[in-house]
């Protein structure tokens, strides 16, 4: 069930991920990283940043594809700490962090790979039979968001398999472009 959706965000021709820091609700729109209050649905800050698909955040850091890279931002200052080689070398489309490190859609290759956040070493890949948009871990379950042939799902997988354990179709005409959870009982 869709609960509610925020925008237009005024800049930004769409969203191309998302992340949620506990407070604030961050999205990729192109040439910055916007946060908004979720309850509200006001803006609160912008950082000017390639930000072209999936967000992340660990705690402290915001991570940005970007292109063929992966940005770790300091969200207080706006500053680009480190960057490190993108799996999917451009191709990559959403992106969570969980188990200390990243873990990073590969759209059209139908794959999930576990990254090294300092290094970028793949140190895993999952096989997806969608396209992959969006991921995201909830209370130690990882789930991915699809696109394909104009209808889109959220899956709830197996980390170790890829095994789907759960699907929740989406409605006609509604796609999931990144994806991440409150913590809770919500996706964004």
């Amino acid at each position: 069930e869709i609960v509610r959706e925020y925008g237009p965000f005024p800049g930004a021709d769409r969203v191309n991920g998302v992340t949620f820091d506990g407070q604030h609700v961050w999205i990729a729109t192109g040439d910055h990283l916007r946060s908004f209050e979720p309850r509200s649905g006001e803006p609160v800050s912008a950082i000017e940043v390639a930000a072209h698909a999936g967000t992340a955040f660990d705690g402290r850091y915001l991570y940005q594809l970007a292109g063929d890279r992966i940005q770790k931002i300091d969200p207080q200052t706006g500053s680009v700490i480190r960057t490190i080689p993108a799996p999917g070398q451009g191709r990559d489309s959403g992106m969570a962090w969980a188990e200390g490190t990243l873990w990073v859609g590969e759209y059209r290759s139908r794959k999930i790979h576990q990254v090294d956040p300092e290094t970028g070493k793949i140190l895993r890949s999952i096989d997806s039979d969608r396209f992959v948009t969006g991921v995201s871990w909830v209370e130690g379950e990882l789930w991915h968001a699809t696109l394909e042939n104009e209808e889109s799902d959220l899956r709830r997988i197996d980390p170790q398999s890829g095994e789907v354990q759960e699907r929740l179709q989406m409605p006609a005409g509604v796609g999931i472009s990144g994806l991440e959870s409150d913590g809770g009982e919500l996706f964004y």
